[in-house]
């Protein structure tokens, strides 16, 4: 049974239309994906779905009482109190309860009058507490930080110490904590790490809820959505499957089309001949045929001629080729303050390598880029950059751009040599028309500003490009456009990058970076996924027989640990069941009038249970971090 139907919905901003006609249909615990290019109106939509924004025509039904979580792009975020207030604040009815739970023992053991009464009301407060797991709620805030990326270390920071992308996953922690019957999630993969990014997954696609995601990352809609609606031109469809399912219907759908516009475009201009040939024969009959043909034509419905969205045309070009050793990393470390960022880091880039660098938030990928680049010195080690390398670095700040250039002048100042209408050529080809090439930089959308930077690189025509998240700001077909660019080009890459789809498309090694070493792996993401189960890495078959025989005594610990930790978990699996048993007991005697015949004993019974209900969260938040290991 639908939720949430969305029929025929229109919007329009003065003379702009944004939604020409909407259709929408949400089942429970349907996963769905909302795609389109950016700018299309699919946040406009969650906001006409959440009601903070009216619409022009249509209609909408909503079940009674649905309850709609959403998290915006622009945070709305609690700025006092720590991590882990704003996260309580999420269960403040059932904190309240727990403590009305609480007055209402000391009420039931201090005053036996209207016991019956009362203990009625216990009996009830009692069941919605167990009716909304009441006991777990600290164990799922813990475990949602702890899954999204954060330290029990940073339970107690204010918000407002926070970083942008920090902010977020606390907003998104929030929102998955909240009893919602559906999700509207916008972006929710930005600012997490790979690791937090499939815990994510892993949490939406086994809730049982209704999710409707924004989303530009293909890897995680596979992983998660059963349907795709995609917003094009103000219009929604809807295709079945999760995103490569998508991409196949869409193929489909584009030749169907392509083959009915080619078909009536024959069919038009055989009439049009026809037409011709009647009218020049200047006979009354004829010219009479020939307007009456040309009313029909007039009045048939035209296909409109299917175009692919990929407008934008990129290709990497090299001025020059590079020696066989792109680049050398040696024992490079490199810290802020006490702060440790990494250490001893070696790795080799060679000619045509397409290299993805991944590893935790932290870990230092930007810092290492930034040394490659000169812009910071390290504290011990080198980078050797190889004979006839030219190197054109993007950043995922965007901050090689002057902001209060325009967009015409970004590029003129770079490539002075470039004739005017070339550089209005190459901006045209990167949907930089008319007025907006005189828009400045600050004036621009992320997505704008990453288009340009791009641009600016391809006119470089080096043989060696640097990426820091270079599809962070682009839409799904121009991350396809880059992506297509980036398989035919003669050069070198290395790209950091949280885009697993990306990374699957484009590279054919993966360095994992860690704060004493990076790995290499031959093969791209999934290859990396399948080998990070097995021990051996494209280092290890180098290995000395020290160094195996310090990684088998490594691995017994590991095994003697494992153990230890299941005999642990055991222990407190069975103190649980045994303070569960306890408490049961207890419940049962205070719910028997006669225990308050005994002030005292209803005391110590009221007392008792408080403590063990202590110590049972306590446990449970130990057996849920003995289960994370």
């Amino acid at each position: 049974m639908p939720i949430l139907s969305l029929t025929n919905i229109k919007k329009s901003y003065i003379d702009e239309e944004t939604i020409k006609d909407a259709n929408l249909i949400v089942e429970e615990e349907d996963k769905i994906g909302l795609i389109g290019i950016n700018g299309s109106g699919k946040s406009t939509l969650f906001n006409i779905i959440t009601e903070n924004l009216s619409y022009d025509d249509g209609e909408i039904f909503r079940k009674k009482d649905l309850k709609i979580g959403y998290l915006e792009q622009q945070l709305n975020l609690n700025q006092e109190g720590s991590i882990y207030d704003n996260c309580l604040f999420i269960f403040r009815d059932l904190i309240e309860l727990e403590k009305n739970l609480r007055e209402q023992e000391h009420i039931i053991a201090e005053n036996p009058n209207n016991l019956e009464e009362e203990l009625n009301r216990y009996q009830s407060m009692q069941d919605e507490f167990h009716k909304r797991d009441g006991y777990s709620f600290h164990s799922r805030i813990r475990g949602t930080l702890i899954g999204l990326g954060f330290s029990e270390e940073d339970f107690d920071r204010d918000i407002s110490t926070l970083s942008g992308g920090q902010k977020s996953r606390v907003a998104l922690a929030m929102l998955l904590l909240e009893d919602a019957d559906l999700l509207l999630l916008d972006e929710p993969t930005n600012h997490l790490d790979i690791d937090a990014i499939s815990w994510l997954e892993k949490y939406l696609k086994d809730v049982n809820k209704a999710i409707i995601i924004i989303s530009h990352d293909r890897y995680f809609l596979n992983n998660i959505v059963s349907k795709i609606v995609l917003m094009e031109k103000g219009e929604t469809k809807t295709y079945s499957g999760n995103y490569d399912n998508y991409m196949r219907q869409r193929k489909k759908d584009f030749e169907v089309l392509k083959r009915q516009y080619d078909d009536q475009q024959k069919e038009i201009k055989r009439q049009e001949e026809i037409i011709k040939r009647y009218l020049s024969l200047g006979r009354d009959r004829f010219i009479k045929q020939g307007k009456s043909r040309k009313k029909m034509l007039d009045k048939m419905q035209k296909i409109e001629m299917p175009l692919s969205n990929k407008k934008t045309s990129l290709s990497f070009t090299t001025n020059k080729t590079s020696g066989k050793d792109v680049l050398e990393i040696k024992n490079l470390s490199k810290s802020f303050g006490d702060h440790l960022v990494f250490h001893d880091l070696n790795a080799s880039v060679y000619k045509n390598d397409k290299i993805g660098l991944i590893g935790p938030n932290g870990v230092g990928k930007s810092t290492l880029f930034k040394i490659i680049a000169g812009k910071i010195r390290p504290d011990s080690g080198e980078v050797k950059i190889g004979s006839n390398v030219e190197i054109a670095f993007f950043y995922q700040e965007l901050d090689n751009l002057n902001l209060n250039n325009t967009v015409l002048d970004e590029i003129w100042d770079e490539f002075p040599k470039l004739e005017h209408f070339q550089v209005r050529k190459y901006l045209a080809e990167f949907l930089f028309v008319g007025d907006d090439i005189f828009k400045t930089i600050d004036e621009l959308s992320g997505g704008e500003r990453g288009r340009l930077s791009l641009l600016k690189i391809m006119l470089k025509g080096a043989n060696f490009l640097v990426l820091d998240e270079p599809t962070n700001h682009l839409d799904i077909d121009s991350k396809e456009i880059l992506e297509d660019a980036l398989l035919k080009y003669e050069g070198t890459v290395l790209s950091i990058s949280h885009d697993r789809y990306f990374l699957n498309k484009t590279v054919d090694k993966i360095f994992e970076m860690k704060k004493d070493g990076i790995n290499t792996f031959l093969g791209n993401y999934d290859y990396y996924l399948e080998k990070t189960t097995e021990v051996e890495t494209f280092e290890d078959s180098y290995k000395s027989k020290t160094e195996i025989a310090r990684q088998k005594r490594e691995e017994r610990e590991e095994r003697k640990k494992n153990k230890e930790l299941r005999r642990e978990k055991e222990k407190i699996e069975n103190e649980i069941a045994d303070i569960e048993e306890k408490l049961s007991t207890i419940d049962e005697k205070l719910a028997n009038s006669n225990t308050y015949k005994d002030y005292q004993l209803a005391n110590d019974l009221s007392i008792k249970r408080e403590t063990l209900a202590n110590t049972l969260d306590k446990l449970y938040e130990i057996w849920m971090e003995l289960e994370e290991n």
